[in-house]
């Protein structure tokens, strides 16, 4: 048996490839001179496929730059149809023309192989495109701009986690084993899931506050013990602008997690006072304090009432409820409402000679006896009582012996 040295070794491979490229050379030189006809019809076929192709994709880029006068769908179809990268053109029209002519083995391998890489990359581009096209259209201009943190982190995740899929995808056409490389990677994303729980946590609560909206940038919202208007939407927290002017960080997590009233989702606020009279105003008087309140609030703008009634006999007053709704949902215009319907209160009520009550409190002091001192109590006298009469003397003659 002959020895290799190493040097004979070395230059094995070389000679293998070269060998290989004179095949593939003459495999490709034979099929083009007996197949002219059916590689000119597949040419022709894939010219026209390819000219289909970069028509799409200018019309793409025709969609997204009318972004102002089309609805979302229209501008997610073309950002994925401009994400169409001619490399992947050119090796689709190739794959096409290869099978149809009837190439040689090792071409078709060979076109196949660049093809299956190609059209594994692009699908992960346009999936991409689709998916970050639509959470930028659930965001908004607006939130848009104020996420750009978040945006930024969601684009670098969707993207690492469908180039990894498109690379597993690429391996596994090869025929390359992937059962390790899926299992290293799920336990890898497992360790890191754990080690930054908190981190996706809020980062899922934004993407749920950009999907679902429970509110946006501007709203006026109440939370815990929280009322303000949002100012901010981050990756990890809400900034609120609260009614007293300080600015009040909250996390999107816990944000969440408790009931949110969104203030700026009303067509109208309701608002509620309640009224106390003196006790010694006139029943008749009482009866038409609902009517005069119903004058007072609808006669003040964008006001209407809904109802007005005696509810309760207080410590020191007749108390009345009023119910009445503001149609705005502007805070300050809602406030200035209520101010002025409570002083046309004021007014009617001293021009019908309705009088509000001070709160009232009598205080009694009592002695020893637990009886209030400062008052007159008569002591009853005890009735007397006659002594008893001695028993009348009797007499009885008493016969001598």
């Amino acid at each position: 048996m002959p020895i290799m040295t190493n040097h004979m070794a070395a230059k094995a491979p070389l000679h293998v490839s070269r060998t290989q490229m004179q095949a593939l050379w003459d495999q490709s030189a034979d099929w083009l001179i007996g197949h002219y006809v059916q590689i000119g019809i597949g040419m022709g076929v894939g010219a026209v496929i390819v000219m289909a192709m970069l028509g799409a994709r200018h019309f793409g880029a025709y969609l997204c730059r009318r972004r102002t006068t089309l609805t979302h769908w229209p501008q997610t179809v073309g950002r994925v149809l401009s994400a169409t990268r001619s490399w992947f053109i050119l090796l689709f029209a190739a794959r096409l023309v290869v099978g149809y002519a009837d190439a040689p083995p090792m071409l078709a391998r060979t076109v196949n192989t660049f093809y299956t890489i190609a059209a594994a990359l692009q699908g992960a581009l346009w999936v991409r495109e689709f998916i970050l096209g639509m959470i930028e259209h659930r965001a908004g201009a607006d939130e848009h701009a104020a996420l750009g943190s978040a945006i930024g982190i969601i684009r670098l995740l969707v993207t690492s986690v469908l180039f990894a899929v498109a690379g597993v995808l690429i391996l596994d056409n090869l025929g390359v084993n992937v059962t390790g490389l899926v299992a290293g990677l799920g336990v890898g994303g497992i360790a890191i899931g754990l080690a930054a729980k908190g981190i996706f946590d809020d980062l899922f609560s934004a993407l749920s506050i950009l999907f679902d909206r429970p509110f946006q940038r501007g709203d006026a919202i109440q939370w815990d013990k929280t009322n303000g208007t949002v100012e901010a939407i981050g990756l990890k927290t809400t900034r609120v602008r609260a009614v007293t002017g300080e600015e009040v960080v909250i996390s999107n997590t816990n944000l969440l997690n408790k009931e949110l009233h969104n203030m700026a989702r009303l067509a109208r606020r309701r608002i509620v006072l309640s009224i106390g009279v003196a006790y010694y105003t006139p029943p008749e008087v009482c009866a038409e304090i609902p009517a005069l309140a119903k004058a007072v609030v609808e006669a003040q703008d964008k006001c209407s009432l809904v109802r007005c009634g005696m509810v309760a006999f207080g410590d020191s007053s007749l108390d009345f409820e009023l119910q009445f709704d503001v149609r705005s949902n502007i805070y300050d215009e809602v406030f200035g409402a209520r101010h002025a319907v409570c002083v046309a209160l004021l007014g009617a009520f001293a021009e019908h000679g309705i009088d509000l009550p001070f709160p009232t409190q009598t205080t009694l002091t009592a002695g020893p006896d637990g009886r209030p001192l400062g008052a007159s109590f008569t002591k009853p006298e005890a009735p007397e009582i006659a002594a008893p009469e001695p028993p009348a003397a009797t007499s009885r003659e008493i016969a001598p012996e």
